[in-house]
């Protein structure tokens, strides 16, 4: 598949269907792209499209299955948006956190391949049904190690607003988990003892708890809750 030239052929990319529950179109918005008057399309729409269904198959959709609606916060970044943003981010500019175009094909640039062939597809995401249960400092570890046991990630990184998370899947994942809020730093990568084995003890509860909250939260909003 060509780079779309036209609105039609653009249109047509967006409705690829890349799992049950989303599509192409749901990772192409990017504040940066809005900003500078930029389009946020693939180079190798091909390439996108195969990374970014492994990405909402292997992890979106468990994530959401299990937790309820998941929000994108961002995802899919051509190489000159992307380039844009670091260049932005170097001069200081706030708003922009972008790594390179080379740190960042095989994540948030799914269309292009890493130095060492790896490919992949990063989406930052938030999980409303948790945050909404689980606000103390640290509690972002109960998810990270939910889906450290439970799913196929390569990379997850966490940020202190609502535990929105980069999470990457990759045909050579590093399993690695990595955070800007408390405990700052790598929680886990390859090589650690605490990368194998089970972490339950860590997530335990967090499903139903998540689950219940996110039923009050329903009925708060939709105004039949007193409270």
């Amino acid at each position: 598949m060509r780079k779309p030239k036209t609105v039609q052929g653009l249109t047509d990319l967006g409705r690829v269907r890349l799992s049950k529950s989303f599509f192409l179109r749901d990772f192409l918005y990017s504040d940066i792209a809005a900003i500078h008057g930029l389009s946020n399309i693939p180079d190798d729409p091909d390439l996108a499209i195969k990374t970014g269904t492994r990405l909402c198959e292997d992890i979106l959709e468990p994530l959401q299955d299990t937790f309820g609606r998941i929000a994108i916060r961002s995802a899919y970044r051509s190489a000159q948006v992307n380039g844009l943003g670091n260049q932005m981010m170097r001069e200081g500019k706030g708003g922009y956190n972008c790594a390179t175009n080379a740190d960042n094909a095989a994540g948030h640039i799914w269309d292009m391949a890493a130095a060492d062939g790896r490919i992949g597809a990063t989406a930052c995401i938030v999980v409303p049904a948790f945050w909404d249960a689980f606000q103390e400092p640290g509690d972002w570890q109960k998810l990270a190690w939910w889906v450290h046991d439970h799913l196929p990630y390569s990379g997850m990184y966490f940020f202190p607003k609502f535990w929105a998370f980069n999470v990457t899947w990759s045909d050579q994942p590093k399993r690695q988990i990595r955070s800007y809020p408390v405990p700052t730093g790598t929680l886990t990568k390859m090589g650690m003892e605490n990368n194998l084995g089970s972490h339950e003890d860590q997530w335990r509860g967090i499903v139903d708890i998540s689950q219940s909250v996110r039923s009050l939260v329903s009925e708060i909003h939709a105004g039949r809750n007193p409270l």
